[in-house]
């Protein structure tokens, strides 16, 4: 039995996979309206609105115990800046014999550290029983059923393929590999990056300077991913990156119009302040909160990453995207 963490878009296009290949699930949400309303309408009242579920599919409620106690798989699915006040709320052995299913795409931001090391230090999750979700895939083209592909991470491969198959339909194709933390911090850095192209896009950069900034990120994310795999993994299998969890994910977040994080850097390159910013979107883009998180990550790792820094200090020092970007032309070949 799946149940599924979290009531935003990407919770609720994850639901219509699930419910779409057949499962009913448990789901936990954060107020009563929302719960009510999809039980009387049959619809998420604020996120992809047109996704419609079955009532005899579903168990919506704001009890988290009830959601843990019934499932064996949990999909935690609530954005990285605000899962510990979820999961504070629980007792240390409330995952003991779970699968846990991540689908954030963020850093905690309190430590600074990728969900899996958080669930293993505090739950004692073994590393076997997690699975990650990586894109490329946005909620909006899940709910018009246009096909997407999706890769699952994790170091068990009977656990990520279970996991694989429950999320493919007709219009989500699946793949799985075994790069647990890569895959992670590839997912986070692709909304970072999203951010710069949208400040970019902001500024008044075109397409042809974007297409050099897009090429440069992802050279920068595959020395990244490089390192941190010798430094880091446990295996010696070493993946593939110029696959679509890596490179495709990157491109579409930093192209796609339904990319919150690039929305968010286009106000912020316009001018709006990052507050101001953050109202306008009324959603979360995780590549804010992740930036700080990933600076210290690879400065930990001793990995030089001038791009991030740079919108780094544009979302937390105060610079001014211009001026950031002057800087960014410098780096660009």
């Amino acid at each position: 039995m799946f149940g599924i963490i979290g009531n935003g878009s990407w919770a609720t296009a994850l639901a219509k996979m699930l419910t779409d290949n057949g499962n009913t699930i448990h789901w936990w949400m954060r107020n009563e309206d929302s719960v009510s309303h999809l039980l009387q309408k049959h619809h998420n009242p604020h996120y992809l609105t047109s996704v419609s579920f079955r009532p005899d599919q579903i168990l919506p409620t704001t009890r988290l115990q009830q959601v843990i106690e019934a499932c064996d798989t949990l999909v935690i699915c609530v954005p990285s800046a605000y899962v510990l006040d979820v999961l504070d709320t629980l007792s240390v052995d409330a995952l003991q014999q779970k699968t846990i299913v991540s689908a954030i795409k963020g850093i905690l931001p309190q430590q600074h550290i990728l969900l899996n090391d958080y669930l293993v230090n505090v739950f004692a999750v073994p590393l076997r029983q997690y699975v990650a979700i990586t894109g490329p895939c946005h909620a909006e083209e899940v709910a018009q059923e246009r096909l997407s592909y999706l890769t699952f991470s994790g170091l068990d491969d009977e656990v990520t393929q279970k996991a694989a198959a429950a999320f493919s339909t007709d219009y989500i194709r699946t793949t799985a590999n075994h790069d647990l933390w890569g895959a992670q911090y590839a997912a986070v850095l692709k909304n970072i990056y999203a951010v710069g192209a949208g400040l970019a896009h902001g500024i008044g950069y075109g397409d042809n300077f974007l297409s050099v900034y897009n090429t440069n990120c992802y050279r920068e994310m595959y020395r990244f991913l490089q390192q941190q795999f010798e430094q880091v993994h446990p295996s010696n299998e070493i993946p593939d990156f110029h696959t679509s969890a890596y490179l495709g994910d990157l491109l579409v977040t930093c192209y796609s119009p339904h990319s919150r994080n690039r929305s968010f850097g286009t106000l912020v390159g316009k001018g709006y302040s990052v507050k101001a910013a953050t109202t306008e979107m009324s959603m979360v883009a995780e590549g804010y909160f992740a930036v700080r998180g990933m600076r210290k990550i690879a400065a930990g790792l001793a990995i030089d990453m001038p791009i991030m820094q740079e919108i780094h200090d544009v979302l937390w020092e105060n610079t001014l995207p211009v001026t950031a970007f002057k800087s960014i032309e410098t780096l660009l070949s």
